[in-house]
C-alpha cells in the first residue's frame, strides 16, 4: 500500500509493534467477551430498527460484525486511509503532470509512513468501535480490548456498556445498509474535493509530513508548538474545497449525531444504566490528560466532537418539532441533507426541506 503520501503498509507494521495488547484478560473472558460483543452487535439491530423506523435496502447485503484487537483495527484503517489518499495523490499527479521521482517517492513515503504509524498507534488504543465506510466497507468493527479498558475505567455495567456501545455502531451501519447512496455522495463529494484542487503534489506531500510529523512528536511526548498544524484540516486552503468539507462536515454531524440520539434514546427499559453511561462516557471524551487532549486537538477530534453534539443538536431538535417518521425525509437524497448552518438551526431545516411553499 505505498503511495507518493503515505507507505502504508510501513504505517501498518509501525503501528502494530507500538500499539499495546490491552488490558489483561484471561482466555477465557477474552473469549466471552468476544461472544457477548457479537451478541449485542445482534440483538442492537432490532432496538435501532424499532427507535428510527429505518431498515436495509432490498438486497443489501448482510451486516457482518468482526470483533478485533488493536492490530486488526489498525489494518482496517491503513487499508481505508491508503484508499482514500491514494486516489488524491494519483489525480493530483495526473491534473498537473508532475509527480516525484521513484527515490523522492520511497523515501518520502517511508518517512510519513513512520509517523503516521505512530499516530495509528495512539488512535487504535482509543477507539472503541467503527464502521467501515471505504477501504474494504460494509463491516462493523468491535476493539474489544479498548471496550473492556474503558469499562473498567468508568466503572460501569460491562454488559450495559458493550451494548450501548453497539446500538451506536449499528445505527451507522443501518444508516448505510438503509440508504446505500450516502456512501456513493461521500466518495463524490472526495472526488469534487481533488477536482477543486489544484495544489501541486509536492506541496501537499510537504503539508501531510508537517501535520504527520507534529502528531508523531505529540505521541512521543514532545512539546507541541502553538502554532502547529491543526490536524488534517490544516491542508485546506482553497474555498471551493472548504465547501465540499463544509457538506461532509455537515453530513457526518448527521450520522455522528444520528447515533448519539439513537444510543440514548433506547431508553432505560434496554440499557438500565444509560444516564450513567453518557455521564461517565462524556467526561472520557474530553480527554484523561494533557497529552491525550493535545493529540485530540492535532488528530481534529475535537471537530469530531463538535461534530457529535451538532448533529445530536440538529437530531433531537428536527425530531422534537416534527417526530421521526418526518425527521427520515432527511435521508432522502443529497438535497435534503443539512447544512452545516442548519445544524444548530433545526428550524431552518425543517423550513426549507418540510415546509411547503
Amino acid at each position: 500500500m505505498a503511495s507518493s503520501l503515505v507507505d502504508w503498509d510501513l504505517a501498518g507494521r509501525t503501528a502494530r509493534r507500538l500499539s499495546g495488547s490491552g488490558p489483561e484478560t484471561t482466555r477465557e473472558e477474552a473469549a466471552a467477551v468476544v461472544r457477548e460483543l457479537q451478541e449485542c452487535a445482534a440483538t442492537a439491530v432490532a432496538h435501532v430498527e424499532q427507535l428510527t423506523g429505518l431498515t436495509p435496502a432490498a438486497g443489501a447485503p448482510s451486516p457482518v460484525t468482526a470483533v478485533v484487537d488493536r492490530p486488526g483495527w489498525v489494518d482496517a484503517n491503513a487499508a481505508g486511509m491508503a484508499a482514500l489518499l491514494d486516489p488524491l495523490t494519483d489525480a493530483l499527479e495526473e491534473r498537473t503532470g508532475k509527480s516525484p521521482g521513484a527515490l523522492a517517492r520511497a523515501i518520502g513515503g517511508r518517512a510519513t509512513g513512520i509517523q503516521a504509524g505512530a499516530v495509528l498507534s495512539f488512535v487504535s488504543s482509543k477507539v472503541l468501535g467503527q464502521y467501515e465506510v471505504f477501504g474494504t466497507g460494509g463491516r462493523l468493527l468491535l476493539v474489544a480490548p479498548n471496550i473492556v479498558d474503558a469499562e473498567r475505567r468508568l466503572g460501569v455495567d460491562p454488559h450495559d456498556f458493550r451494548l450501548w456501545v453497539c446500538l451506536h455502531e449499528v445505527t451507522h451501519q443501518l444508516q448505510f445498509t438503509a440508504f446505500p447512496w450516502l456512501r456513493t455522495y461521500l466518495e463524490a463529494q472526495v472526488q469534487e474535493f481533488v477536482q477543486a484542487s489544484d495544489l501541486d503534489p509536492a506541496v501537499l506531500r510537504e503539508r501531510l509530513r508537517e501535520v504527520v510529523a507534529s502528531l508523531s512528536d505529540a505521541v512521543r511526548g514532545k512539546p507541541v508548538d502553538g502554532d502547529a498544524p491543526g490536524g488534517l484540516m490544516a491542508l485546506v486552503a482553497d474555498p471551493a474545497q472548504q465547501a465540499v468539507l463544509d457538506r461532509v462536515t455537515a453530513v457526518m454531524s448527521l450520522v455522528e449525531g444520528h447515533a448519539e440520539f439513537v444510543m440514548d434514546g433506547v431508553g432505560p427499559d434496554v440499557v438500565p444504566s444509560v444516564r450513567i453511561l453518557r455521564k461517565r462516557f462524556g467526561q472520557r471524551r474530553k480527554g484523561v490528560g494533557p497529552l491525550d487532549r493535545v493529540l485530540r486537538r492535532l488528530l481534529g477530534l475535537e471537530q469530531k466532537m463538535q461534530q457529535y453534539a451538532d448533529g445530536r443538536h440538529f437530531v433531537a431538535g428536527v425530531v422534537g418539532l416534527v417526530g421521526m417518521e418526518a425527521f427520515n425525509t432527511v435521508w432522502t437524497s443529497p438535497g435534503t441533507l443539512p447544512r452545516k448552518e442548519e445544524l444548530t438551526d433545526p428550524q431552518r431545516w425543517v423550513d426549507r426541506v418540510l415546509t411547503p411553499y
